[in-house]
């Protein structure tokens, strides 16, 4: 063998490795069913928008796309589980406001760390939350609330679904941002929390809109103002934004995809443009409008900067109100 022909020989030996890899990088997918984490029981917002993109992504795969709820725990049994999933693509982890945006202040000794364990795919959707009173409450705007609050500090109350949800660190955010002082009452749960608002057991409360549309429709309780930077769609389109009182102020509850963080990139970009197409298709945006979301496309690159602008938000809320979780 001459010297160039080893040389040769050597060459492609150890670039071998690293064809290999290409090759796997570059292989079909999916040629087997897709995994999808829910870290909520069936019925919650993030579980009925997971189900409506694992029902489009099975047509658009040919493959089954399978939703695996894995409740309880804040969702954190959930996501280690996503976590230690083989990064192959085939297991992908529905990912929210709560485990990847509050959970990294509220809990010290997280076992996962959002933007290093895991790839961001896209954001699905954003649920405006949405402050609510018994329609007895003597405020008629926002403006007259917040007046009322800094008449009255400490008098007036308000009820959320448990310390450490959206709701609660929502309605804390408006607090900071318009000075007032006003009492939370946690409830187990936005269902109770609603139950006793409709009663007139309290008066005040920071709710989704998907579960108080009905209430609001109804005139069963008054609305004053949205979270979300933009108002929700109808039929709550005429509800103004906190931000058209207090500029600035952006807040919701949202879900989106994530995969383990040795997934390959490839894959990372295919998903993301497939959800991201569907989430432009007019009938999967009239489904999610129905059910007062707003679907929220993006990017990696977009949808990994929105969770560390979200870890930053709620960081400072915990920090400002001492939350603990369960307290």
């Amino acid at each position: 063998m001459t010297t160039a022909t080893r040389r040769r020989a050597l060459a492609l030996g150890l670039a071998a490795p690293f064809i290999a890899t290409h090759a796997r990088a570059q292989a079909p997918w999916p040629t087997k069913p897709v995994r999808f984490i829910v870290p909520f029981p069936p019925g919650q917002a993030a579980d009925i928008f997971a189900r409506l993109m694992a029902e489009r992504l099975t047509d658009v795969w040919k493959q089954q796309v399978v939703v695996e709820n894995k409740a309880g725990g804040s969702g954190i049994p959930a996501t280690e589980t996503g976590k230690a999933a083989a990064p192959d693509g085939y297991t992908v982890m529905v990912v929210s406001s709560g485990t990847f945006g509050v959970n990294p202040s509220l809990y010290p000794d997280l076992p996962y760390k959002p933007l290093v364990d895991f790839k961001p795919i896209s954001n699905i959707f954003l649920v405006p939350l949405v402050i609510v009173a018994h329609p007895d409450f003597p405020a008629k705007t926002l403006g007259e609330l917040i007046e009322l609050a800094r008449k009255e500090p400490g008098k007036l109350s308000y009820a959320s679904a448990g310390p450490g949800t959206s709701q609660h660190l929502s309605m804390e955010l408006f607090k900071l941002r318009a000075k007032v002082d006003i009492e939370h009452i946690p409830y187990k749960g936005s269902g109770p929390a609603m139950a006793d608002l409709l009663g007139g057991h309290v008066k005040l409360m920071m709710d989704s809109t998907a579960s108080a549309l009905n209430a609001i429709r109804d005139g069963r309780i008054k609305a004053f103002a949205v979270t979300t930077g933009r108002r929700a769609p109808a039929p709550l389109d005429t509800i103004p934004t906190i931000g058209e009182t207090i500029p600035g102020f952006n807040a919701a509850g949202w879900s989106g995809l994530a995969a383990p963080v040795r997934t390959p990139t490839e894959i990372v970009d295919r998903i993301s443009r497939d959800v991201q197409a569907l989430l432009r298709d007019p009938a999967v945006i009239r489904q999610i409008e129905e059910r007062a979301g707003i679907p929220a496309p993006g990017t990696p690159a977009e949808f990994s900067t929105f969770i560390a602008k979200e870890i930053e938000t709620w960081g400072e809320v915990v920090r400002a109100t001492g939350t603990k979780p369960g307290n």
